[in-house]
């Protein structure tokens, strides 16, 4: 078999690249093969002035205008091949010598070197002998022998390369004529072509005979292959033609396949820049014929011990190279398959190589990397079988190449695990939940014994090339990955492996792959009340404002605005303060791990580590505590651990442990070797940004009396002693005390004077100032209880620690500091910035349980003058009763009436031991009502109910709908900008309705406060707040008149609220068998005019019509039913009518109305799309008592 075929090989001629003469340097090799391989297809057309025509062409369809010759070149030759006559592509046709004229003085001996070189090719017919950089003598020489060797001088690069490409032209004219003469003689005289296949044959008196039958067409058949070396294949179409018609005449089973393989190359080559799917099916069947063939021919020829295997086998590389796409993937991978099986066939061990070896390449172009990595294992396994190290080093380069496809190649080689820090945080961080792809391909526990096979055979091979570092890396690598399938006996074979091949390095041998243990990162080592780093403006008094702080906190409450990156830490570490490190070392396998040597991986160069040993038994874990020293103010970066464990040095990365650790909790890797253990689960940390500053001054706080929390009621006062210490080598010059935090009006008093009458502050010594606090008013937030449990006193909440405000201390030393050892020119100190936490824990008072919204419908009474609401605000405030202060929160409107009252459920809940007094009171416009106050008593509850009604509008217009209503059912959906502002708005007004409602309570301990119940009451009016804000179009009304005008009861509703409305509340009652006159009002609540048909009735307790039948027990004077109104924007109508009541009781009245022209604003309230439905208003029940005796 031969490598790289395609269906286009046939039309390639074959020329030998043979180097003579003394030895050609490698680069000055290269440089020559490189000249000759940019010429590869020689046009026609540009041969045409070395060519001659001695005699008619036998090429009659030469295409001289488009046609080309395809050079195919041989480095260092080929050997002949058995099946030349077959195919004539195989043959080696032309022999190009090269030399090196500085290498090779003698021309006359290079010549006759080439000569008897080149009589090894007997079948070349143009042969060339190329001399490079020749000096001035052979130059001279070289002319007197120019038709025996060919001389480049020495001169620029495009004068030899336009050299180079006259003598290949010159070369195709000779090929191409030497063609001519091939054909033209086979044509008139025949010639003899015979393959391994004949030479095997009994020739008896009938096989003679037949294969005299069969001369004809095999010359056909070469004429043919001439014609596509010739760059003819419309000639080489029809000599294949015919030599397909006299071998299956014949039966010559094997002919006729190479002759119907030639007629495809001919297609192929004559639409070179053809490709449709007419001439891909026309490439199939026609190819699928030619394997068939082929298999039909090594069947019948099999007895004479002569494969012909590898042609069908190369067809069908070819054919599955031509198919090689994407769409086609199914017939590729079919061909391909089929090729793998046929490798059984096969005689001669090359042919299985070359056949992997392409079979794997094909499956690499289609993407399928591990079907090509299994080919090329079978490819490292036939090296394996040679016992010699060239194919050991070959095998061991096959494997290298194939572990990528199985995720065990070496970490030097894959780029991922080189990106920079920030390139990996920043993929975590934007993963998310999502894991990195390279996590979830880098482990696949159920590839688990593959890859360890593959890394057993290149630690094997390896060990056979004599390559101790590969050996080391492939060990280490299958150690590291797959300890938990490897039994103790090979856990420890793997170690002595490790061990021998360290034996064979040099010491201080760095390798890419990391061994054992694995290491993770613990904790870094912080000061309790670590210190931030403050720029410092010495031109300004408060010299720490408009500086960023940088510091360990991922949020501070002191800093300002502005945006920080909170997925990244920050911590500084001082010149000449040991900082230390916490790690963990984690030994899972069966034998105790001796680590020579670990320290802290620093690639910036300004931090002195200190190397640590560690002995870790088996199955064991362990946290070290590694330590150094800044040295050079600047960056520093602690990717991980440099280990020299196994007489090797590795670099052991954090983040490559925490893969493997997000792995196997994915399930994706074997095990978790820190589980294995014993260790402790812990949360990854991330590598903070370490900055090394020059040395500043340290202070330390201590709250006198301890630092657990102080347990203030709400409103205590008390006082608090801190203490600082100057724990640095600076002193401190300047401090200033702040206040931040949350709750800062706690603190009443600080002693400033204390502090600034001890500065400055040496090295060691101590100030002590006081600190007063008054306990604030806790939040729901800070109560940390579930409203939906009860809680007593006992156990009732204390403020959360985020709650207590900060003392923020400002402090630095000297304003000038000069660093002799790293630095000449004086520099502004930085500050430091101290953060003392008031630990002080409030506990709660009164809670806010639930809010709950539901619907009732209370009847209004008729009366005379309509209840006037009561204000708390007013001078007379204090001579209102209790009675009127509930009416004015309780009674309804009768313009509005009492249909689907909506009342506001709150629940309270007192968990301490004391009393308190609960006010509920809501805000209209500028005035505020309440209702009484209300007493929760110790582990008590207590609900308030608070109607809704007031706080419908007083207009419906198109602008609720426009802007309130566009994200309901019943309006259509709009854009998401519109959706948007109207989720605003409707937020809006949720807030501006709860805004109005107030909870505020009142204790024995002289305190006070509000209860947070926004979040609450949002959440319960958020389905119904549209209801709630909107008011109907028509709203009905009832009056007694008694005979007086209108505006003698607008007069009296007008009066004082002593009388007017305690008189109301007894005009409402009526007595039997008087004509009782009565008005129903009605108001058009929107801006367009209403034409409406008005309806009254009257109902019993029992609610049937009292008004109309036969059992009728109500008189009535006036119109009743048809009623035809028209009524205003925003006003009022009226309409009389009488009752004559006989019976005494409790009657019920009610208004409807059917509105005639409704629009689009009445359809949206109605909640209906269709113009054919009638709009229809419901007023409220209103209640009439009528008394007396039958």
């Amino acid at each position: 078999m031969e490598p790289d075929v395609s269906i286009e090989t046939g039309s390639m001629i074959r020329i030998a690249v043979i180097p003579v003469g003394g030895s050609i340097p490698h680069q000055w090799l290269r440089e020559y093969v490189s000249m000759l391989s940019r010429h590869t297809r020689i046009d026609l057309s540009s041969i045409s002035s070395f060519y001659s025509e001695h005699q008619k062409s036998p090429f009659t369809h030469q295409p001289w205008e488009s046609g080309s010759l395809l050079f195919k070149y041989m480095v260092g030759g080929a050997p002949p091949s058995p099946w030349e006559d077959f195919q004539a592509h195989r043959k080696i046709l032309a022999v190009i010598g090269l030399c090196h004229c500085p290498a090779s003085p003698d021309l006359d001996l290079v010549i006759d070197q080439f000569a008897s070189v080149s009589k090894g090719y007997g079948s070349a017919l143009a042969k060339r002998l190329f001399a490079f950089s020749p000096s001035d003598e052979q130059l001279r020489e070289g002319r007197e022998k120019e038709n025996s060797i060919i001389l480049f001088p020495s001169a620029d690069q495009q004068a030899q390369e336009l050299q180079m490409l006259t003598m290949i032209q010159d070369v195709a004219a000779t090929l191409l004529m030497e063609f001519e003469k091939w054909v033209l003689r086979a044509e008139s005289t025949g010639t003899i072509l015979k393959t391994p296949l004949d030479s095997q044959s009994n020739l008896s008196s009938e096989e003679v005979i037949k294969a005299k039958k069969r001369r004809l067409a095999r010359a056909q058949k070469t004429i043919g292959d001439y014609c596509l070396l010739a760059g003819s294949p419309v000639d080489a179409n029809a000599h294949f033609v015919t030599a397909i018609e006299l071998a299956r005449l014949t039966g010559d089973i094997f002919w006729h396949a190479g002759a119907l393989e030639g007629s495809v190359c001919a297609l192929l080559v004559g639409r070179m820049d053809e490709r449709d799917s007419l001439l891909e099916e026309e490439v199939k069947y026609r190819y699928y014929s030619v394997i068939q063939l082929y298999k039909r021919s090594y069947l019948q020829d099999n007895a004479q011990r002569v494969s012909t295997a590898t042609f069908e086998l190369e067809a069908q590389l070819k054919l599955a190279r031509y198919l090689c796409r994407r769409h086609l993937v199914k017939e590729v991978v079919e061909l391909l398959m089929n090729a793998s099986d046929g490798a059984k066939s096969l005689i001669d061990p090359s042919d299985c190589l070359i056949l992997y070896v392409e079979i794997a390449r094909l499956f690499g172009a289609l993407g399928y990397q591990r079907k090509a990595a299994f080919f090329s294992r079978q490819v490292a396994q036939l090296y394996l079988k040679q016992d010699n190290v060239s194919a050991a080093i070959s095998a061991m380069q096959v494997l290298s190449m194939t572990s990528k496809a199985y995720h065990v190649e070496r970490r030097g080689t894959n780029r991922k695990q080189h990106g920079s820090p920030h390139e990996i945080e920043s993929c975590t961080a934007e993963s998310g939940k999502n894991y990195p792809q390279s996590i979830i391909s880098l482990f696949e526990s159920q590839w688990s014994t593959l890859q360890m096979v593959v890394l057993r055979e290149i630690l094997m091979s390896s060990v056979r090339a004599g390559d101790p570092l590969a050996a080391w890396s492939a060990a280490a690598r299958l150690l590291r990955s797959f300890y938990p399938l490897i039994t103790p006996a090979g856990q420890s074979g793997l170690a002595s492996s490790l061990a021998n091949s360290a034996d064979r390095l040099r010491s201080g041998t760095r390798c890419a792959d990391p061994v054992l243990p694995f290491i993770r990162l613990h904790s870094f080592r912080m000061h309790p009340s670590q210190m931030e780093i403050i720029k410092r403006n010495p031109a300004k008094n408060d010299w720490w404002t408009d500086s960023a702080p940088s510091g360990p906190f991922i949020y501070t409450p002191f800093s300002k605005g502005g945006t920080t990156d909170s997925n990244k830490l920050e911590l500084n570490w001082i010149v000449g303060e040991p900082d230390q490190v916490l790690v963990e070392l984690a030994n899972p396998c069966a034998f105790e791990l001796s680590v020579e040597s670990i320290y802290l991986s620093i690639h910036s160069g300004n931090f002195d580590a200190f190397p640590v040993r560690v002995n870790l038994p088996p199955n064991t874990a362990k946290v070290v505590l590694l330590s150094g020293i800044p040295t050079k103010i600047g960056p520093v970066s602690i990717p991980g651990c440099i280990v020299h464990c196994f007489g090797v040095i590795t670099e052991h990365l954090f983040r490559d442990v925490d893969d493997l650790l997000l792995g196997a909790a994915q399930g994706l890797v074997l095990s978790d070797p820190f589980r294995c253990c014993g260790s402790v689960k812990l949360k990854n940390v991330v590598v903070p940004n370490i900055t090394v500053i020059s040395p500043l001054p340290l202070l330390v706080s201590y709250a006198v009396g301890g630092d657990g929390a102080m347990i203030l009621y709400e409103g205590e006062i008390r006082d608090i002693r801190i203490r600082l210490t100057n724990a640095g080598t600076v002193p401190i010059e300047q401090a200033h005390i702040s206040l931040s935090g949350r709750n800062q009006n706690s603190v009443t008093s600080i002693a400033h004077e204390s502090l600034n009458s001890a500065l400055p502050l040496k090295p060691g010594a101590e100030v002590s100032f006081i600190v007063t606090i008054k306990a604030w008013k806790l939040s729901l937030a800070d109560s940390g209880h579930d409203p939906g449990k009860n809680t007593s006193g006992a156990t009732r909440g204390v403020s959360t620690e985020s709650s207590n405000p900060f003392l923020v201390i400002h402090y630095a030393g000297p304003i000038s500091h000069t660093d002799e050892f790293y630095s000449s020119e004086p520099s502004v100190s930085p500050g430091r910035r101290l953060v003392v936490p008031l630990h002080v824990g409030v506990v709660q008072g009164l809670r806010f349980v639930k809010a709950r919204l539901f619907s009732m419908e209370i009847p209004a009474r008729v009366s005379v003058a309509v209840p006037q609401r009561v204000s708390l605000n007013e001078s007379d405030a204090e001579e209102i009763t209790a009675h009127s202060r509930i009416d004015s929160l309780v009674k309804i409107d009768p313009y509005r009436g009492s249909w689907e009252l909506r009342l506001l459920e709150l629940e309270l809940s007192n968990p301490t031991d004391v009393v308190f007094d609960v006010n509920v009171s809501v805000q209209f416009d500028t005035a505020e009502f309440g209702c009484p106050k209300t007493r929760i008593d110790h582990n008590c509850s207590a609900r308030v109910l608070v109607p809704l009604e007031h706080f419908k509008l007083p207009v419906l217009d198109n602008s609720l709908f426009a802007k309130g209503l566009k994200s309901t059912a019943f309006v259509s959906k709009s854009s998401s900008f519109a959706e948007r502002n109207t989720k605003a708005e409707l937020a809006a007004s949720i807030s501006n309705l709860v805004s109005k409602i107030k909870v505020r309570w009142q204790s024995g301990r002289n305190s006070s406060g509000e209860l947070n119940i926004k979040d609450a009451v949002q959440a319960a009016l958020q389905t119904s707040v549209m209801d709630i804000l909107l008011p109907d179009p028509l709203t009905f009304g009832f009056r007694l008149t008694n005979g007086r005008s209108k505006t003698e009861n607008i007069a009296d509703a007008s009066k004082s609220v002593h009388s007017d409305v305690i008189q109301a509340l007894h005009q409402s009652s009526i007595s039997v068998h008087e004509m009782t006159d009565i008005e129903v009002l009605i108001r058009n609540n929107t801006r367009e005019l209403i034409q409406m048909s008005l309806s009254i009735n009257c109902r019993d307790v029992a609610g049937d019509n009292c008004i109309e039948g036969d059992n009728a027990t109500v008189l009535w004077a006036g119109i009743l039913s048809g009623i035809s109104l028209e009524i205003p924007p925003l006003e009022e109508l009226v309409h009389p009518f009488s009752l004559y009541f006989l019976v005494p009781g409790e009657y019920t009245l009610l208004a409807a109305a059917v509105i005639d022209d409704e629009n689009d604003v009445l359809r949206a309230r109605a909640r209906t799309d269709s113009a054919d439905e009638p709009i229809f208003c419901r007023g409220s029940p209103f209640r009439i008592i009528v008394t007396g005796t039958l």
